[in-house]
């Protein structure tokens, strides 16, 4: 039986950044879903691409990767990337792997509106 692909992402724009907002776990069969949402939201050249992961309570290597790779995209394209409101669980996968030193992480997204 394949694994559901139950991840919901909803955005919004606020001022010159779009916010995304996913709720669901990450990992391999849902981080296409995300990867095709901040390409679509890069598209749109916002001065600042906000990923809002409240709703996230788990993440794999493979959602890490997106997030890197999305980094990576945003750079090229002059954008910054912000992520906010990490859980626990998440926020631990970035200390573990190092990457809260590559990316910028506010606690919430008020602080994230605000770097």
């Amino acid at each position: 039986m394949d694994e559901p692909t139950d991840i919901t992402i909803t955005s919004e724009r606020r001022g010159d950044a779009c916010v995304l907002f996913p709720v669901g776990d990450i990992d391999l069969s849902r981080s296409p879903v995300l990867r095709e949402s901040m390409k679509t939201a890069l598209d749109d050249k916002p001065g600042r691409l906000v990923i809002e992961l409240s709703g996230v309570s788990y993440m794999d290597s493979s959602g890490v990767a997106t997030l890197v790779e999305a980094m990576q995209i945003s750079r090229k394209a002059g954008v910054g990337l912000v992520l906010c409101s990490l859980t626990d669980r998440v926020r631990s996968i970035f200390e573990i792997a190092r990457l809260e030193q590559v990316f910028t992480i506010a606690e919430d997204l008020d602080g994230a509106m605000n770097t």
